[in-house]
């Protein structure tokens, strides 16, 4: 119970951080449809949320992951910090697609399946952010990025 406790501090904490961080975007009148605010706040909310039941209600026995369990979630995490970086000098579709195909296989280690959720998710991304959403996002890196 009180490791739950301490996790929903901590979350709180970091939720409310992040929240103020996000204010200080600044905005400029061409930005998106969306705007660069409106998704670090539905981020930062949805984990304040989180903290708070974690802080209210904590579960009486907690059972802590096993070891295979916490190593996939240290793969999946430096697997979508490499992706933030990649971002940038690759595109938006060989990261997303990398990205897709490592997390599908730690689901389900199939690599057939696995390669096909990767670039299904990659193109079904792109379609949604670049052309519903309007976002401008560019699939390939540019030539001029690579220097």
């Amino acid at each position: 119970m009180r490791s739950d406790r301490i996790l929903g501090l901590v979350t709180v904490v970091a939720a409310l951080a992040y929240l103020a961080s996000a204010a200080q975007i600044q905005t400029s009148f061409l930005s998106d449809p969306v705007g660069p605010k409106l998704f670090p706040y539905g981020i930062g909310g949805v984990a304040l949320l989180c903290g708070l039941v974690f802080l209210f209600r904590p579960d009486a026995d907690p059972e802590w992951p096993a070891l295979k369990t916490w190593l996939s979630l240290s793969i999946a995490t430096v697997v979508l910090v490499l992706y933030a970086y990649a971002l940038k000098p690759f595109g938006f579709l060989v990261p997303t697609a990398v990205l897709g195909v490592v997390l599908s296989f730690q689901i389900r280690p199939r690599p057939l399946p696995a390669i096909v959720a990767g670039i299904g998710l990659s193109v079904g991304l792109f379609v949604l952010f670049r052309f519903v959403l309007g976002l401008s996002l560019f699939a390939f890196p540019r030539p001029w990025g690579w220097f």
